[in-house]
């Protein structure tokens, strides 16, 4: 019997069976799904899906005459090709329905496109029913990554993961091909709860085979009715308003450990769309650990304020994991009904699902006038920010409003969405006024990610705040990366500590810190990272291991090692065809000490993007290394061709450093130095080498670039060293015990 059991649940593969089994048993999720944006996320080009106008519609940008017809029944576009010619195009799939609509046009070996210009699909009045550029402040010509022909607007790269079920990409790097698959077109039932062979099987319950599976159900309880995941825990989840505090929780049945773990996997499942990620494979089933397939992104400042609110877009779990609500147990289906994607509730009615109509619903909470804006929780609590022209998306991080902090830091704020004629400091001052107990609110680290942003002298102790204090991990795993960057016994200490976090962003990113620090005094710890459960931590110590002499190892500790860098090197793989990619590889083959393959990974690189800045400064560096002075200069040569860059100029000049016995070396050097400082005033370490190469016939003028790189970035060590040399230099021992004195200030900080 025990056989006939392993025969169903482990022998017979998983194979995804389609929507139209899932409808004939459960026929009214079935319906709620239809017509969801999860059912249209992606259609075949015909008279239902296609919501534009295609009757000899024209939309003019940048002196190109983008046309929209129809021949036949065949959706047509004429419009600028990758060759900088107009051309016909046939429409073959819709984007989206609402309150936008995309276009993809196919190409040969596989390869899909989305055009740039969509259609607005919002009502007239609402300034809808018109073709628009989703680039419209940007001159973007054919050759460009943000072209509609380019690899920004790939769909088999960019977009097919999300929008699609069973999304197979299979690129073939051999002839640059792409043979994507997948078994629905759409969002579909088995995108959230897996493939559903094994649950059909278990469904029928007319079988001996089946009573045996239900008998051992009752031992596993991973077997999820023949499913790879348990959704059915969020249902069971109830939420009550304790009497005494006032406050929600989840009532005593919703808080059994396994429910509250199940309900944590929703979460990962969501995100596997929902988030800025990077992707290592398509092998991600619902139920897997969403870190052995993606990386997710952390509160960068090129994606989030210093406060945590949105920036770029981020789509949603990056921002509800600053929240409360997620270190109370919320999960999305709390508010959305996983189906049709709506609300559960009209409006703010979701939010009085947990919170006392009569506390919160009042102007004694909100203090605006009832049924205004600004009594709206939203509103307030989840102010929106458009994207893609007009998508307006809600924060998810649920934060009370501050526009002190917004005043302070130069950044938006929820108030002056509504009072656009105020400022956030009329705002603060208003706030300042009403009669409320707690305005700080929960996310209390905008100093922190600021100080890390500006390179701050009192870094270390706003880093140390947020660690030493309960801020949501994501806050956490930001701002210890940045430890090594001051590298003391405290913070090589702190880093050790938090490798033993069991959140999976907070150790990864406390190997990024160690990086930093001699490999002697690291190479132990990291070492047994390689065992990690999670991909994501196990491939970034094995991208800092690689580049440690294979000499030091014992042959198990290399066995080990060379097992998880071919997991990180196939990830780089899954990606091969972007720039980026190659260029993580060329540099993960040139630490293994692989130099062809790390050559031709950089010449793959100049191919796929010509304009990729790091391309050209990283394989410079690399030729450099092995002595190849010409080839390094002819490559930055070529990069400075394909774009004026800073950091090209930069390198440019650091290879005149490193050749000064060529004629005119000392004057070029400073050329080239001179004009990467210009184009990024705000980089501290563009500064502090201009400043380096004048130093020694100019320490004044040295000084007083140092000095305003310094009043931007007050904590840079290098910065303060090269202050407290040069004040050395001129005599000046005041000023330059003055700044080794703030050194040592900053680098032995102890909380």
């Amino acid at each position: 019997m025990l056989c006939i059991f392993s025969a169903i649940s482990i022998a017979t593969p998983l194979e995804y069976v389609g929507e139209g089994i899932c409808k004939s048993c459960h026929l009214k999720e079935f319906q709620q799904w239809q017509n969801s944006d999860h059912d249209l996320a992606m259609q075949e080009a015909n008279e239902k899906s296609v919501l534009g106008d295609f009757n000899h519609s024209v939309f003019l940008k940048d002196s190109i005459r983008t046309t929209f017809f129809k021949i036949q029944d065949r959706f047509m576009v004429n419009t600028e090709g990758e060759d900088g010619k107009l051309h016909d195009f046939e429409i073959s799939y819709t984007f989206g329905v609402y309150p936008l609509q995309q276009y993809m046009i196919k190409f040969p070996k596989g390869k899909v496109q989305v055009l740039d210009i969509a259609w607005d699909s919002r009502k007239k009045e609402e300034g809808g029913q018109r073709w628009f550029s989703l680039h419209p402040n940007d001159s973007v010509k054919a050759g460009d990554v943000l072209h509609w022909t380019g690899q920004n607007l790939n769909w088999n790269y960019m977009c097919a993961d999300c929008h699609s079920t069973n999304l197979k990409k299979n690129y073939s790097e051999i002839d640059k091909s792409y043979h994507t698959t997948w078994d629905a077109i759409d969002v579909s039932c088995e995108a959230c709860h897996g493939p559903s062979s094994k649950h059909v099987t278990w469904a029928k319950g007319l079988s001996q085979q089946n009573k045996v599976f239900k008998k051992e159900q009752k031992h596993h309880k991973n077997v999820n009715n023949g499913l790879t995941i348990d959704l059915l825990a969020a249902t069971k989840r109830k939420w009550i308003v304790n009497e005494k505090t006032q406050k929600p929780e989840l009532d005593s049945s919703s808080k059994d450990v396994i429910a509250a773990k199940r309900s944590k996997g929703e979460i990962e499942l969501c995100a596997k769309c929902h988030s800025r990620r990077a992707q290592f494979d398509d092998e991600f089933t619902p139920g897997d650990n969403f870190r052995d397939h993606y990386l997710p992104a952390l509160l960068t400042d090129s994606l989030y304020y210093p406060d945590g609110k949105i920036k770029d877009e981020v789509y949603v779990y990056g921002s509800f994991k600053q929240s409360r609500m997620y270190e109370a147990g919320v999960t999305c289906s709390d508010c959305h009904n996983p189906h049709d994607l709506k609300l559960k509730l009209p409006q703010e009615k979701v939010c009085l699902q947990c919170h006392l109509s009569t506390k919160y619903e009042n102007p004694k909470h909100h203090f605006h006038k009832e049924g205004s804006t600004g009594s709206s929780c939203v509103s307030c609590h989840m102010p929106e920010k458009i994207y893609m022209g007009v998508d307006e998306r809600n924060d998810h991080s649920f934060r009370i409003p501050r526009p002190d902090v917004a005043e302070q830091l130069s950044i938006p704020d929820a108030c002056t969405n509504c009072h656009k004629d105020k400022s956030s400091g009329w705002s603060a001052n208003a706030i300042e006024k009403w009669p409320r107990k707690n305005t700080q609110g929960y996310q209390q680290f905008s100093s922190t990610l600021h100080s890390i942003e500006e390179q701050s002298d009192d870094i270390l102790t706003k880093i140390y705040e947020v660690l030493l204090t309960e801020s949501p991990n994501i806050v956490k795993a930001t701002v210890i990366g940045h430890l090594g960057e001051y590298p003391s016994r405290q913070t090589l200490m702190t880093a050790l500590q938090m490798l033993r976090s069991k959140d999976a962003d907070i150790r990864r990113q406390a190997l990024r810190a160690l990086e930093r620090f001699p490999i002697k005094y690291t190479l132990k710890q990291i070492f047994p990272m390689l065992k990690d459960p999670i991909k994501i931590v196990r491939m970034e110590a094995a991208r800092i291991l690689s580049a440690v002499p294979s000499g030091t190892m014992e042959s198990t500790q290399k066995n080990l090692l060379n097992e998880v860098t071919e997991e990180y090197r196939q990830s780089l793989l899954f990606t091969s065809e972007r720039a980026e990619s190659q260029v993580i590889l060329a540099q993960l083959y040139s630490q293994l000490g692989q130099l062809n393959k790390a050559e031709r990974s950089f010449e793959k690189a100049l191919i796929i993007q010509s304009q990729y800045v790091p391309t050209y400064v990283n394989y410079a560096t690399f030729l450099q290394h092995q002595g190849k002075e010409d080839e390094s200069y002819e490559i930055l040569e070529k990069g400075l061709k394909q774009t004026q860059s800073a950091a090209i100029y930069h390198s440019l000049g650091l290879w005149y450093v490193r050749n000064k016995q060529i004629e005119g070396a000392s004057e070029k050097m400073l050329d080239f130095l001179r004009i990467a400082a210009k184009k990024e005033p705000d980089n501290a370490r563009y500064q502090y080498v201009y400043a380096v190469a004048i130093g020694d016939k100019e320490p004044n003028k040295a000084i007083e670039i140092l000095l305003s790189s310094l009043n931007k970035h007050s904590g840079n060590l290098e910065t303060l060293s090269a202050l407290s040399s040069y004040y050395k230099t001129i005599k000046d021992e005041k000023n330059a015990l003055k700044y080794y004195k703030k050194i040592e200030t900053i680098r032995n900080y102890t909380p």
